[in-house]
């Protein structure tokens, strides 16, 4: 069953020889939208005025930002938890 993300090859030596496997890397939801944003931004570069551009841009870039700041700091902490032991996982 495929999962949606991006993959990379990966090479391993195995007994002198070489073998690849692929690996999946996984995109968050918050990053996603930072890169769909920065993109859309960068195409109204160069369709509207340049200020609205930089608009979208900032506004993709500040509200994941501004939303983690909103958070109580056990929040932060049970985010960050819940984070390395995804990374721990991998």
């Amino acid at each position: 069953m495929a999962r949606a993300g991006r993959t990379q090859l990966i090479r391993h030596q195995v007994g002198g020889l070489s073998r690849a496997r692929q690996e999946e890397v996984q995109v968050t939801g918050r990053t996603k939208f930072m890169i769909g944003g920065v993109v859309v931004g960068l195409i109204l570069l160069f369709i509207v005025p340049t200020w609205i551009a930089v608009l979208v841009i900032a506004a993709a870039i500040a509200l994941p930002v501004g939303a983690y700041f909103m958070l109580d700091p056990s929040q932060r902490r049970r985010l960050r938890d819940v984070q390395r032991r995804r990374q721990i996982g991998r």
